[in-house]
Formats: C-alpha cells, structure tokens, sequence
C-alpha cells in the first residue's frame, strides 16, 4: 500500500522540537559516511474573518496553525530519494521508509545508528 500521499498526524510544538532533535542525530551520523539529508518542517497556517467587521480590525480575525512532524529526507549518490525518516509521536521509534519498496522499519529510538545502517544497505545495493 503506497502511504505517500497520507496526511501525518499534527503535534504540538514541544513534540515537535523532541523529534527535530532526533532526526538531527540521524543527519550528523549520516553527514560524517557521506550521505546527503535535509530535515523538513510542514505547518499548516490560517486566518479566517467573518466578513462583517471593517478590516483590518484584529477583533474579527481568528487564526490557527498545525505543525506536522519533522521529516528527514535522504538523498542518495544519484540525487533520488533513498530514504525518508520520521519519529512516531508517541514511541520515540524512528521509522524509516526506504526506495526499495519494503515495508516501514521501526528502530528503536536509542539506536539512530541502525537507521544509518538500512540507510547505507540501500545506497550500497543503488
């Protein structure tokens, strides 16, 4: 089942920066082999006024914002996307989805490590 297109549970700002700090992690393991990561961040933004009062006034606006989960992409020796990494909100698992098409890996949080390593088995087999 392709799950690219699902849209990821929003988080709250603490959680968010929790998981920013362990996909940083994942990315300096990854920098010091060689291998290339940008790490991502999706907020949704909005501003909604109910029409009736004279703009701009502040009273008549309400705003909201959604922060998703910080997604580290990585990009293999031919410029396509080897791997993508996120980190469950709850587990503290990374989960890793790799080119070749196999099923989600969960590693645990304690082992960034092994996410290079599937990380490195993909780009040897590229």
């Amino acid at each position: 089942m392709d799950n690219s297109r699902a849209i990821p549970p929003v988080v709250d700002e603490v959680t968010a920066e929790k998981q920013d700090k362990a996909l940083a992690v994942v990315q300096r393991l990854l920098r010091e082999r060689g291998i290339r990561a940008r790490c991502h961040h999706t907020i949704a933004l909005g501003l909604i006024s109910d029409g009736e009062a004279p703009w701009p006034d502040p009273s008549s606006m309400q705003s909201w914002m959604k922060r998703y989960p910080p997604e580290l992409t990585v990009t293999g020796s031919q410029g396509w996307c080897d791997a993508t990494v996120t980190v469950g909100p709850r587990s503290g698992y990374y989960l890793v989805s790799l080119r070749n098409g196999s099923d989600l890996q969960k590693v645990r949080g304690e082992y960034p490590e092994k996410v290079v390593d599937l990380i490195l088995a993909v780009e040897r087999r590229s």
